[in-house]
């Protein structure tokens, strides 16, 4: 009797004070889902209320590499990693590809040249958050464009996925290449992360954003490194080293 009682006063408050954390308990901000026979998992934030941010390097000038080097970091300042997922294509040395900024700091600037492989599958992009606001750019646009919000955190990767609502034109529908992949959409205030459980082509990835998240823009991160940190879903995925890391951040209780 008194646990139940116990358990409906709890939600009670979780009602009268709209707490964040009953919010996660009622709400995970990630869930699996299936699209075109096909699974994934789509994690969901505000880009107003969630702290979305850039990692690369830890202390000692080197990559991250996985999302518990990063959580033990945050944890020792006093800040919980709510969320994580490999954060855009890399080189060898797992440095940014292209454009990447953290902490309003741009370390890579833009790379609009031509070359081989997905991130220069033109027209590529960039996904960036400043106070305020998120968003997705094709890379061209973002060059030009005076954003209304201060840009804290950017990275660029490619291709699009969806480009003003609008499939990437290079995508076919009877692609055999296929892979497990990663990417970004954000429609209005929402911003969609999603991965792929299974492999997929662009064409079938890309409609997951333009049709059932309906992400006027979206842009792909990355299909040989495609990993998720979801504690919603007790996964942490292992494997590779990363370059950059897109995370949620809060402070810890």
């Amino acid at each position: 009797m008194f646990v139940g009682r116990l358990i409906a006063l709890l939600g009670l408050l979780c009602v009268v004070l709209a707490a964040p954390a009953c919010a996660r308990e009622t709400a995970p901000a990630c869930q699996d889902i299936r699209y075109i026979k096909t699974s994934f998992t789509v994690c969901k934030f505000s880009a107003k209320s969630s702290e979305i941010r850039t990692f690369l390097n830890a202390d000692n000038g080197k990559p991250y590499a996985n999302f518990s080097a990063l959580k033990t970091r945050l944890a020792a300042k006093n800040q919980t990693l709510v969320f994580a997922m490999n954060g855009g294509m890399y080189k060898e040395d797992r440095s940014a590809a292209g454009l990447y900024i953290e902490n309003g700091v741009e370390i890579k600037s833009l790379n609009t040249n031509k070359g081989p492989g997905n991130f220069h599958m033109m027209p590529n992009g960039v996904f960036y958050v400043g106070k305020g606001g998120a968003g997705v750019l094709r890379s061209d646009v973002y060059a030009h464009m005076k954003l209304g919000v201060k840009v804290h955190s950017a990275t660029q990767s490619g291709p699009m996925l969806v480009i003003d609502g609008k499939l990437h034109p290079k995508f076919n529908i009877g692609s055999t290449s296929i892979h497990i992949r990663n990417g970004v959409g954000v429609d209005g205030d929402t911003v969609y992360f999603a991965v792929s459980n299974e492999r997929v082509n662009f064409h079938t990835f890309a409609r997951l954003f333009k049709d059932y998240l309906k992400t006027p823009n979206a842009l792909y991160l990355d299909g040989a490194v495609s990993k998720l940190y979801a504690p919603d879903l007790n996964r942490n995925d292992m494997g590779r080293a990363m370059g950059p890391i897109i995370a949620v951040v809060e402070e810890a209780e």
